[in-house]
């Protein structure tokens, strides 16, 4: 099996806060950087999971873009698309109980363009298209010919909505059309983020997630798994949704719970 992924490669810097953050003073914090990015994320955990992965999108000719390639393709996952610019970088801000806010600069995957993409690397099993790729354009566009291309080859498709402000801030009606227009077969989303679309944009399966409450798998609700403890919930989605397109619900559940027992958003080595 081959899972391409499109979308983001950023570099990741994840602030766990001890206490609430105090207001013009210093909070004690665990910091950690490294690579991340909702569709690099998923190619992460999909070759940690066992299979093939290919992250497509446009990462930076910097210092940032060397790093992260070079720790995406430790991992296991095939990296492909143009190098120029500055790299993105977002900045997660973890509070004591877990629970994310992210600061977002995507920097260079936002330049992706429709005429970039080489029909090699959309050829898989599985396309799985971050949802902020079909925010902006040029990416859009790249985002939906790359869908025309998989589809060609007999690939399914998925989308992460992937954010619920991303989405309003974008612009609602332009990211629905976009999702309409990519017709997935599977749409991942949170509860914020369903509400901001409508569960009826698409005819699709989809995986809604309820975060510690667990997941509903097309209507099946299933509890989140028990976890010693809650180190970072950055990633998790991604870990789940590389999950279920390998292995279905159970592998999903299984590696949502091994992303947030540990700090960053991609698996610490491959599993593969």
């Amino acid at each position: 099996m081959l899972v391409c992924t499109l979308g983001d490669l950023t570099l990741d810097v994840v602030v766990r806060l001890a206490a609430p953050v105090a207001t013009g003073g210093d909070t004690n914090a665990s910091i950690h950087v490294g690579p991340g990015g909702q569709a690099a994320n998923v190619a992460a955990w999909a070759a940690a999971l066992g299979v093939s992965a290919r992250f497509v999108g446009t990462t930076g000719a910097d210092d940032a873009g060397d790093l992260v390639r070079a720790r995406l393709a430790a991992l296991g996952a095939e990296i492909a698309g143009p190098v120029s610019g500055r790299n993105g970088t977002i900045c997660s801000l973890v509070a004591p109980d877990g629970e994310r806010s992210m600061a977002s600069d995507r920097g260079a995957a936002t330049e992706l363009r429709a005429e970039d993409l080489e029909p090699a690397w959309l050829a898989c099993d599985h396309l799985h298209v971050s949802g902020y790729a079909l925010m902006l354009e040029p990416v859009r566009s790249a985002a939906l010919r790359a869908v025309e291309l998989a589809r060609a080859g007999g690939a399914r498709v998925s989308v992460d909505l992937a954010s619920w402000s991303g989405i309003r801030d974008s612009g609602v009606e332009g990211f629905r059309d976009a999702v309409r227009s990519a017709a997935p077969d599977v749409v991942f989303a949170n509860d914020e983020e369903e509400r901001e679309v409508g569960a009826d944009l698409v005819q699709a399966v989809w995986i809604v997630k309820h975060g510690a409450h667990g997941c509903s798998f097309g209507g099946d609700e299933r509890k989140a798994l028990s976890v010693r403890e809650v180190l970072d919930s950055t990633g998790a989605g991604d870990a789940l949704a590389a999950g279920w397109i390998v292995g279905g619900p159970d592998l999903a559940l299984e590696a949502a719970a091994q992303c947030v027992q540990q700090v960053g958003a991609m698996p610490i080595t491959s599993q593969a």
